[in-house]
């Protein structure tokens, strides 16, 4: 499975970004698909993730609202459109994805890991 992100940059506050995740190589049906996030001296923390066929999305808390995620009808792409960006949402960003939704959103251990792509919000 490769995992290839982009859209990351630098934003200021109030502004938008859009990330997006280019998925293949998978041997099974019905991935989940999310995002995580790492800000520097901080542990990773999930952000959200989708299940792109069923389309049913998860949000963290201090993202909902502002944040959201998508998919492309065939489920390869997934979107992460970002706005109100705050500097507490400077981190890197990384795609990931399981088979099991509960494996990667509760547990936050999914087998696959993208590179990662950096977000900084700053003026």
């Amino acid at each position: 499975v490769q995992l290839v992100e982009s859209g990351g940059g630098l934003v200021q506050p109030g502004g938008s970004l859009r990330l997006s995740c280019t998925a293949s190589g998978f041997t099974f049906d019905r991935p989940t698909i999310g995002w995580f996030r790492q800000a520097p001296g901080k542990e990773r923390e999930r952000v959200s993730c989708i299940k792109p066929v069923a389309h049913n999305a998860y949000y963290s808390d201090s993202v909902k609202g502002r944040f959201t995620i998508t998919s492309d009808n065939a489920g390869n792409t997934v979107y992460l459109q970002m706005n109100n960006l705050d500097p507490a949402d400077t981190a890197v960003y990384y795609c990931a994805a399981d088979r099991s939704l509960y494996k990667l959103w509760e547990n936050g251990r999914p087998d696959y890991w993208g590179q990662g792509t950096q977000v900084t919000v700053s003026s």
